[in-house]
């Protein structure tokens, strides 16, 4: 059993899960990376002429050329950056009122009301039980065991460039949630492999601040509900 990245719990041949990064894509990476720096330091050099033009038609024609200049660079930034502010904004709102982790019920509590039923439980490795929805918006239900289930929920975009993602660990039987996590992070496009699209300036990959925190993690309450290996 592993926890593959976006805190999600899959076996290691999860094909939706990305566990491990190839050269290949890190040779991906770095050739947009370049591509992306390039396209910039064009903009830039665009941005620059612009605005030397808009201060040489003010001058020549009477007006403000302060007012022209700063009002074409206005322009010129908005438009790659005009979401940047918004985003970051928006994003810390989310982490301050959604985003955290809780726990319900705790291994010891749920032993105490199951008696003898955590040790005959053996891990299922993550074996996928139902997967619903499409690459960008999608629940998918990991069998952890004979009795627990690991739901994953991902969700995005949503707007201001936000993703959202829940994990669940809920007893199948009577379906109550034992724990839960809820985190946001904000990107151009959905993160795959390192690449999150070209406006790089608006990736976070989490939260900084949450609303609430409980005690451990949802990996290490996972890992004691888990059950025995075969």
């Amino acid at each position: 059993m592993r926890f593959c990245s976006g805190g999600m719990y899959e076996c290691k041949t999860c094909p939706r899960c990305v566990c491990s990064i190839i050269d290949a894509q890190f040779a991906t990476e770095a050739d947009m990376g370049l591509v992306i720096a390039g396209a910039l330091a064009l903009y830039l050099l665009i941005t620059i002429t612009v605005v030397i033009g808009a201060i040489r038609y003010a001058k020549k024609n009477g007006k403000s050329a302060k007012r022209w200049g700063c009002s074409a660079a206005l322009v010129m930034y908005l438009i790659p950056f005009w979401d940047w502010i918004p985003t970051m904004a928006v994003h810390q709102y989310s982490c301050a009122t959604e985003a955290g982790f809780w726990v319900y019920k705790t291994p010891e509590q749920w032993k105490k009301e199951n008696p003898g039923v955590m040790e005959t439980l053996i891990s299922n490795r993550g074996q996928v039980r139902s997967f619903s929805g499409d690459n960008d918006n999608f629940v998918r239900k990991s069998l952890m065991n004979q009795r627990f289930v690991y739901i994953s929920k991902h969700n995005g975009p949503l707007f201001l460039n936000r993703w959202r993602y829940e994990q669940q660990i809920v007893d199948s039987k009577t379906d109550v949630v034992m724990a839960r996590s809820v985190d946001f992070s904000t990107s151009h496009q959905r993160r795959q492999a390192g690449w999150s699209g070209w406006k790089f300036w608006l990736d976070r990959q989490q939260c900084n601040t949450y609303e609430n925190i409980d005690s451990g993690s949802l990996s290490t309450i996972a890992k004691q509900f888990e059950g025995a290996e075969k």
